[in-house]
């Protein structure tokens, strides 16, 4: 086996661990018994990790550059989400904060990967 597909295969298991942990063992920082709507937050925990796998799918399998290029922009937004449905329940507005900064380290990085596709310098 080679080194990236081991890559590959110890990042699914820390995100199948992470689906466990959230549905079976309840992460009592993240999800307090108190809290109203703790079913929704933890679906869309699901759906962002299930999105993620996805992602990573792409990534490894995707035919173009171009294709890596898009995913890993899609990424970067869900871990805006992820950051968006940690920060709600918590009451931490820093996560927020995480999340506006990821946004915009993401578009600027995509700006800096299209162009180097297109084989053009930054100052172009």
């Amino acid at each position: 086996m080679s080194a990236k597909r081991i890559r590959w295969f110890i990042g699914v298991a820390l995100i199948a661990l992470m689906v466990v942990s959230v549905f079976v063992v309840s992460i009592p920082i993240l999800f307090h018994h108190k809290l109203q709507y703790i079913s929704f937050f933890k679906h869309c925990f699901f759906v962002l990790l299930v999105c993620s796998v996805l992602c990573l799918y792409r990534v490894l399998r995707g035919p173009t550059a171009a294709d890596r290029i898009v995913t890993i922009d899609i990424l970067g937004i869900l871990i805006v989400g992820f950051c968006a449905v940690i920060g709600i329940p918590t009451g931490r507005t820093w996560y927020i904060d995480i999340g506006i900064a990821w946004t915009l380290q993401s578009f600027i990085s995509t700006l800096a990967l299209a162009k180097f596709l297109e084989g053009k310098d930054f100052d172009e």
